[in-house]
């Protein structure tokens, strides 16, 4: 079988037509302000960068924000830490992150 693009998908990447996903390069997501939100991220291949956007969720996700994860149901209350806990494990790494199996 081929794997083909539709054209509309093809004229809007940005990625040089010769640079797959696994020869992309990608740096850490970087806020325009403060440490979280709207922010931008090098994509390198070849001798060609680029800039492309990316968001780093304000909360605790910020430092898994790269990594997918399948979770677990929510746990019940922890009386002496006041806090309930899940478990999750990993679906995909985006643009080539190192992840955590499980978090």
């Amino acid at each position: 079988s081929v794997f083909c693009l539709s054209a509309g998908k093809h004229e809007k990447s940005r990625s040089a037509p010769d640079c797959s996903t696994t020869e992309t390069q990608y740096g850490k997501c970087v806020p325009e302000h403060g440490d979280c939100g709207d922010g931008l991220r090098e994509a390198t291949c070849k001798d060609r960068t680029d800039k492309i956007h990316c968001k780093i969720p304000c909360n605790w996700k910020k430092d898994i924000s790269d990594c997918k994860y399948k979770f677990s149901p929510w746990g019940s209350c922890d009386a002496a830490t006041n806090t309930k806990s899940r478990s999750g494990t990993l679906k995909r790494a985006l643009f080539n992150a190192e992840c955590q199996t499980t978090v």
